[in-house]
């Protein structure tokens, strides 16, 4: 499903192969495809996921964003007509052959299995390229070094992807809805922590960017956040005031600017206050003012992950990050009802009530929050960050505080109250759970261990219900 010339995934399967893609690209997929390929190269280390995570981000870069002002598009089609179907992404072997040398496309047709039938039902000699064979493979079969193959791959995808730009080119939807660009900020904001270095401070810039335009365009304090980015104005639903204000926090921990967090508290009291349903617990999709639809005007509480993660879920999420920062009860308590709301028919939906599980996850340990301090040019400082940063530990924030930034920068309250003598020249790490903190760590490796081990740092974990308990180990496991 991705896209092996410019990056980026294509939307499903055609095929009971896994070949054949539907060849739309979407952003909702796209960002949280991301979010996992960061994760799991924070897990193993291996290349190949930050390779495809990095892709993923070329390719918004150059195709499904606004560089200049901000903000994430909604799409790009799979086809320019409707005489088409996926030719910009699918090749023949004559059009292989006609860009790359012999060497080249010998190489190519190896590792894409590009041959003279294809797998296309309306042109059977069009192909999708796929990693048929790695490079080990083809080096041993032509009799190259596997350095050398590698080489002429790369050489081969630069001239293929020069090739297709001249191709008729698939649209762009360029409307900016609210949820799907707080997902990707919060995508972005995931790569720059993990990644560091100029692809992170661009990631990290550009996040910010997007949010500053979204909060000063499509947020109104009487309504709160608009459903996309100009236009006529169009109630935000749920997931625009949940997604949002998880991306807000992500900008807040970034940053430590106190906007953001402001931001996040007001598009979540605007939630409670129109999406909450107080007889049962849990959030409606639409608001309580939101405007007649005609026949849409049923208010439903979303639980399934489809497309994306529940409104539900995130709002779980939000609330418990809240409290960990304000040390505010109802934060915790929406939460735990929101949770106890769902708890009788989440196992009912599977894998589809993922993000509820990880939601109980987060509730039941508490928010961890480590905070870094020290120079900015202090070796230690700079080695615990990157530890911190690096290390995965599903729902952890990473803090940052220099002396030089200390001024400039806010503590919500619950962690001012935890830390009021926090020492911002002093090269150490502080691994926080809920009012709860760890001894102050020096070391690296130290730091990483008490953060896998965080999980047991915190108090004992509440259970939502023994139906769904099944679901929350699941979740633990697999964070």
């Amino acid at each position: 499903m991705y896209d092996q010339l410019a990056g980026g995934f294509h939307r499903y399967s055609v095929d009971e192969r896994w070949l054949v893609p539907h060849f739309e690209k979407m952003s909702y997929d796209n960002s949280e495809l991301l979010k996992n390929y960061v994760h799991a190269w924070q897990v193993t280390g291996k290349p190949f996921f930050r390779e495809v995570a990095e892709g993923i981000i070329g390719w918004v870069s150059e195709t499904l964003s606004d560089q200049q002002n901000g903000g994430f598009y909604a799409s790009q089609d799979a086809d320019y007509s409707l005489d088409d179907d996926g030719d910009y992404f699918t090749w023949t072997l004559d059009e292989l052959r006609a860009v790359l040398t012999p060497e080249e496309s010998r190489v190519a047709e190896l590792h894409f299995d590009v041959e003279a039938h294809g797998e296309m039902h309306h042109n059977p000699a069009k192909m999708f390229l796929w990693i048929a064979r790695g490079t080990a493979e083809i080096a041993a079969q032509i009799g190259k070094s596997e350095e050398g193959v590698r080489e002429i791959i790369a050489t081969a995808r630069k001239k293929m992807f020069a090739a297709r730009a001249l191709r008729p080119t698939p649209t762009i939807d360029t409307t900016i809805y609210l949820a799907w660009n707080a997902m990707f900020a919060s995508a972005y904001f995931s790569a720059a922590r993990a990644f560091g270095g100029e692809i992170g401070a661009r990631c990290s810039a550009f996040a910010l960017k997007t949010l500053d335009r979204l909060l000063e365009g499509a947020w109104n304090d009487k309504r709160g956040f608009s459903h996309r980015l100009g236009g006529a104005w169009l109630p935000g639903t749920l997931d625009d005031h949940v997604f949002m204000a998880f991306a807000l926090l992500d900008a807040y921990e970034a940053t430590l600017d106190r906007k953001y967090f402001l931001a996040a508290e007001l598009a979540m009291v605007r939630a409670l206050d129109q999406h909450w349903d107080s007889d049962s617990g849990g959030f409606f999709d639409r608001a309580a003012d939101a405007p007649p639809m005609g026949g849409l005007d049923v208010r439903r509480k979303p639980l399934q992950d489809s497309p994306s993660s529940s409104g539900n879920a995130i709002a779980v999420m939000v609330l418990d990050r809240l409290h960990g920062y304000t040390n505010d009860a109802l934060y915790r308590d929406r939460a735990e009802a929101t949770l106890n709301a769902f708890a009788g028919v989440a196992p009912q939906y599977g894998l589809f009530a993922g993000s509820y599980a990880l939601a109980a996850v987060i509730h039941t340990r508490g928010a961890i929050e480590v905070v870094v301090t020290g120079r900015a040019d202090d070796p230690v400082a700079q080695q615990l960050e990157r530890a911190a940063a690096k290390t995965f530990r599903f729902g952890k924030s990473v803090l940052r505080i220099t002396p030089e930034t200390h001024a400039k920068m806010w503590l919500a309250p619950a962690l001012a109250e935890t830390l009021p003598h926090l020492r911002a020249d002093v090269a150490q790490a502080v691994v926080c759970a809920g009012t709860s903190c760890q001894p102050p760590v020096s070391e690296a490796e130290l730091l990483r261990k008490v953060l896998l081990g965080a999980a047991g740092t915190a108090s004992p974990p509440l259970i939502i219900g023994e139906r769904c308990e099944h679901l929350r180990k699941n979740a633990i496991r697999q964070s």
